[in-house]
């Protein structure tokens, strides 16, 4: 699947005090009518567990200069140190946390579940959802990040 490229993004969530997050490149758009999108994350994280608990995620779609982001969110720190430390955040409808700057934000009710040996598929409902014109995704291909490259 690495020779797959998809672009990057950051699911966060909150439960009561708590929020967190994590890079996932397995974020898909499954239906434009309603707005469904879909995320797997690995069953033994801090971020699967407060999506588990308060039924609410949060997507930050990367731009092309975030790639410090997408490593700190990606386990360079560990599951309990705090990966928003120093970081710009706002939210939409649900309190899920969104990392400024980002290319685009969707603000979703996780309206399906599918457990799995490893990892948990969760569809989620756009409730809201906000782009910015201007920036250029990030790229993940062959476990190395890139930029689109306009001909």
């Amino acid at each position: 699947m690495r020779q797959w490229p998809s672009g990057v993004a950051i699911a966060t969530s909150h439960f009561d005090s708590q929020i967190h997050g994590m890079t996932v490149n397995s974020f898909n758009s499954i239906s434009l009518y309603p707005p469904l999108v879909t995320i797997t994350m690995v069953n033994d994280t801090r971020t699967h567990d407060l999506v588990v608990k308060s039924g609410f995620f949060g997507i930050t779609i990367l731009n092309d200069q975030q790639r410090e982001i997408s490593e700190c969110f990606a386990g360079k720190l560990s599951e309990q140190e705090n990966r928003f430390d120093g970081l710009q955040i706002f939210t939409l409808l649900t309190g899920s946390p969104f990392l400024k700057d980002g290319m685009g934000f969707l603000d979703c009710k996780v309206v399906h579940q599918y457990s799995m040996a490893a990892s948990t598929l969760f569809v989620g409902e756009v409730l809201a959802a906000k782009s910015f014109e201007g920036y250029q995704p990030l790229i993940y291909f062959n476990r190395g990040y890139h930029q689109l490259n306009h001909d």
